[in-house]
């Protein structure tokens, strides 16, 4: 009995500092994107517009988190020589949900994203997640790590978003909030001009590498490793 109770005291919570470091450092120190380089390919794709962004965020996140429960859970049953075929089948299923949900309930923004919802498969966050953690973690700390990559990538994918829609084309989630450009309101009164570059996939890079620069400034550390 003894041994037992000293179990239960050393059950680690399920939000201790170490489970909450699993989504907070990818937002940050470690961002799949802006450290690890991965999934670039989609920050530059569907970055145009802020409604796309935040729409593979969270279908990025749906798909790595719950594809590290599953992976979690079968790790021990999956012979080490086909793990590669049955993540590709766990993550294919997953990214199928996604795509017909977004057909049957939004399907303008399943055009517009079109080939890049499928492309999740090839994702290198993903695969990476479940290669580097979900083998060798339980679900609990798996999905913890897939909430906090996805949401590191999904932040950086938002703020690229954010700008070249509103420099792009003067507005935000398809709301007119520099004025009419047509009539000539607000700042486009005084002149101003919508960059057509911002809408360019090329600018999507250069406005990731201005977040690593800024980030990287920041963060000593960073630059040093």
């Amino acid at each position: 009995m003894a041994e037992v109770a000293e179990k239960v005291k050393q059950k680690e919570p399920l939000f201790s500092k170490k489970n909450k470091g699993l989504m907070t450092d990818p937002l940050f120190d470690n961002n799949p994107i802006t450290i690890q380089v991965l999934g670039i390919c989609s920050a530059l794709a569907i970055t145009a517009q802020l409604k796309a962004s935040i729409v593979m965020a969270v279908a990025v996140m749906f798909v790595l988190a719950m594809g590290n429960v599953v992976i979690s859970l079968m790790r021990t049953i999956i012979p080490s020589k086909i793990r590669i075929i049955v993540q590709l089948v766990v993550v294919a299923t997953l990214v199928i949900i996604v795509d017909l949900v977004l057909k049957a309930f939004a399907y303008e923004l399943s055009k517009q994203l079109s080939v890049f919802v499928g492309l999740i498969i090839t994702n290198c966050i993903i695969m990476g997640r479940f290669e580097a953690f979900a083998l060798g973690n339980g679900p609990w700390k798996s999905f913890l790590d897939g909430i906090g990559n996805a949401a590191g990538y999904g932040l950086i994918l938002i703020i690229v978003g954010f700008f070249r829609e509103l420099l792009g084309s003067g507005t935000l989630l398809g709301f007119q909030v520099l004025g009419d450009p047509i009539e000539k309101t607000g700042l486009y009164a005084l002149g101003y001009e919508n960059n057509g570059f911002m809408l360019l996939a090329p600018m999507a890079l250069i406005t990731v590498g201005v977040i690593i620069w800024i980030q990287r400034s920041r963060n000593q550390s960073l630059i040093e490793s």
